[in-house]
């Protein structure tokens, strides 16, 4: 991103890095501001891939489907680069069209993106059968060397965790909970909501220990717990 901003003039370069920078601190925590900045460093510098790669990440994160697509296409035609192609596939799903993303995962990108590239994008042709209602598609979908394999990469837990998911969205509860566990075991970041969804299918309530309506004014105040409404 510094190399394409020596394009610019210093003066330039060093505000359209500062809307740049805030606009990853914000994506996550504050997508709507993260946007806002993402378009100041757009008027600033729309010829730069980055900038334009940086505003569709801000408008996807904001849902701003049509937007993102049309950004992430224009830093596409400047770079040449396919690492891009699984989001802008997801852009599709957002727009209401998973046949797209289905035909997007069957081109002959794919095949160029590195090992994260393809998992993301098989990630995204699962959802968009679960979008056309095809769960056992979306299964099988999933089902790839990168699922069956014990070791822990950057993407076993989302993997894990969507597997899980569609076991449990076509009625194989069992097999669900079993990978909602694997997902738990990667999930070392805290990425998913796999550990509550685990405790749910195992019937575990959290009580809120300063629950109001369950302390009476001269009562005992509950300490935090757990019920198992149907634990194995």
């Amino acid at each position: 991103m510094r190399q394409e901003l020596q394009s610019l003039p210093k003066t330039l370069a060093e505000d359209v890095a500062r809307n740049l920078v805030m606009v990853a601190r914000l994506l996550d925590e504050d997508p709507e501001a993260a946007y806002g900045y993402s378009r100041v460093a757009l008027r600033l510098a729309s010829r730069v891939a980055a900038v334009r790669e940086a505003a569709g990440f801000a408008a996807y994160a904001n849902q701003k489907y049509s937007e993102a697509l049309a950004e992430f296409r224009a830093a596409r035609r400047m770079t040449g680069s396919v690492e891009l192609w699984p989001v802008m596939a997801d852009c599709e799903r957002g727009l209401g069209r998973p046949e797209k993303a289905l035909d997007m995962a069957g081109a002959p990108e794919v095949h160029k993106l590195d090992k994260a590239g393809q998992v993301e994008m098989r990630l995204v042709a699962a959802g968009a059968r679960r979008d056309m209602g095809q769960l056992d598609a979306a299964i099988v979908t999933l089902q790839s060397p990168e699922l069956a394999s014990h070791s822990v990469q950057p993407w076993t837990a989302r993997l894990r965790y969507a597997y899980a998911d569609a076991l449990l969205a076509a009625g194989r509860e069992q097999e669900a909970r079993e990978w909602f566990a694997k997902a738990v075991e990667s999930d070392r970041d805290g990425s998913t909501d796999a550990s509550d969804r685990l405790a749910e299918l195992d019937g575990v309530e959290f009580m809120d220990a300063l629950d109001e309506d369950e302390t009476g004014s001269g009562g005992d105040v509950e300490g935090s717990s757990a019920e198992d409404g149907g634990k194995d």
